[in-house]
């Protein structure tokens, strides 16, 4: 289970929000074998005077955070974080240096999910990858 939410300037996420959601969800089923249709993702869109950010960005500096159930190993984390730049540089010519990414790990019984704590769910896939 994870749940995505990108930040960025209003016109970055009109122009970018599909493909921005494919990229982010291909990096996702490709390096943490989550199942196709597990997509929960949030665009928040922020005026340009309510986002500040270093001049060494661009109008398209992008924030990810990324809330999901521990369990990867680092080196499925660290391959997540590198296929999700390659992808937005490859599907939206979003330069990395644009994009920032957070991982935020939580136990399984720290989720509700469809009306029970997730450690207390059947999944279809596999959590702890090594």
């Amino acid at each position: 289970m994870s749940h995505i939410k990108i930040y960025a300037e209003q016109y970055t996420i009109t122009q970018f929000r599909d493909k921005l959601s494919e990229a982010i969800h291909d990096a996702l089923v490709s390096c943490l074998n989550l199942p196709e249709d597990k997509r929960f993702q949030r665009f928040i869109t922020l005026s340009r005077e309510n986002f500040i950010y270093p001049n060494d960005r661009s109008s398209h500096y992008t924030i990810i955070e990324i809330s999901m159930f521990e369990g990867r190993s680092e080196v499925h984390k660290k391959q997540l974080i590198k296929t999700i730049f390659h992808n937005i540089q490859q599907q939206c010519g979003i330069s990395p240096q644009d994009i920032e990414i957070t991982i935020f790990e939580t136990p399984r019984s720290h989720w509700g999910i469809r009306g029970k704590v997730a450690d207390e769910l059947q999944l279809n896939y596999t959590v702890h990858l090594e």
